[in-house]
């Protein structure tokens, strides 16, 4: 694949990549932040919240079907606000899917009253 066919992702797709809180071998679901050209490292770097299968937390966001615009993923999942990760493109091995905007800000504004 040359660089001109490189995907770039762009803010509301999920990807699937490494997680760098575990093993070299594992992988999980992430929501890409990172909203548009002109950012520093766009297309190389990307800001991600880190999606999850476990339920036992207060504060994480449902992930309605009706919220996937494409694709989807295997288990039901939430998204983690407060698990923000900058992750590289090289770190990504396929897309997922995307996320309507309104779930996107929603988890946005989660993110931002974390760190208020």
């Amino acid at each position: 694949m040359t660089d001109e066919e490189t995907p770039i992702f762009e803010r509301g797709d999920v990807v699937y990549g490494d997680d760098p809180f575990k093993g070299e071998e594992d992988a999980r679901p992430w929501l890409i932040l990172s909203n548009h050209e002109g950012r520093p490292f766009h297309g190389d770097q990307y800001i991600a919240l880190t999606l999850t299968s476990k339920s036992w937390m207060d504060g994480l966001i449902d992930i309605p079907e009706e919220r996937w615009l494409r694709g989807g993923i295997p288990d039901e999942s939430r998204i983690v606000p407060w698990s923000v990760q900058s992750i590289y493109h090289e770190d990504i091995d396929f897309w997922q899917g995307r996320f309507d905007s309104d779930l996107v800000d929603e988890a946005v504004t989660a993110l931002v009253e974390e760190l208020q």
